[in-house]
């Protein structure tokens, strides 16, 4: 012990170098304008979806066509089991089609079903009507996930993924407020503003970013 003491610092092994790679950097420089639209973007979409919340869906379904408990939890279920499937199909459409288009042509279709479901005469309509859009409404997650991150360069990945999902939580207090708003209008009002606000979404979102090409997407492939 007494002989480790005396040692000098030179003595001591080197601090390991810094592994290989690209710099990491906490702040956006190259990508900030794209981020910051696609932010934008993302906190429209999420604040509409506010409006629609699964408590106030089966609420509908049972004020209006007086649906049990039973047959909501059951449309419930199989609304969660065909989300499942579509995060798990997503890759492959994305590959097919790109992450774009995956993003706004799986969305569109199902944000018109949402704004239709008001407008069902029958409860077996209105649940094929939310069932359909569960099919379709969270294909574009994997696909918008992957987009931001084609978007920047590897050093400005972590910051960019912040940036966008903060925007999309910050709307998370004013759901609730302007939910209870709009059903106070119609009972019918939360659908519609949800469905043609997340519609505008998709039109925005393909009509802002058509003719940007991702750092990182190829070009997908086509059936033989």
């Amino acid at each position: 012990m007494l002989l480790t003491l005396r040692l000098p610092a030179t003595a001591e092994a080197p601090a390991p170098a810094p592994p290989p790679g690209p710099p990491r950097s906490r702040i956006l420089a190259r990508s900030r304008g794209p981020v910051a639209r696609l932010a934008g973007l993302f906190a429209t979409d999420s604040l509409a979806g506010g409006f629609v919340i699964q408590a106030y869906v089966g609420y509908r379904l049972a004020a209006r066509f007086g649906a049990t408990t039973h047959t909501i939890g059951i449309t419930f279920a199989v609304a969660g089991i065909l989300q499942t499937a579509s995060l798990l199909a997503a890759p492959r459409v994305a590959d097919r089609i790109g992450l774009l288009p995956t993003m706004v042509f799986t969305h569109l279709p199902a944000n018109v079903m949402l704004a239709a479901v008001p407008f069902a005469p029958s409860l077996t309509l209105a649940i094929a009507l939310l069932l359909g859009c569960a099919c379709l409404s969270s294909m574009d997650v994997p696909a918008r996930q992957a987009y931001v991150m084609a978007m920047v360069p590897p050093e400005e990945r972590t910051a960019a993924a912040a940036i966008t999902n903060t925007a999309r939580y910050l709307t998370r207090p004013l759901e609730p407020a302007l939910a209870g708003v709009l059903q106070s209008v119609s009972p019918a009002a939360p659908f519609l503003l949800a469905g043609v606000a997340k519609i505008g979404y998709d039109l925005a979102l393909g009509q802002t970013f058509r003719h940007s090409r991702p750092l990182t997407d190829p070009p997908p492939s086509r059936a033989s």
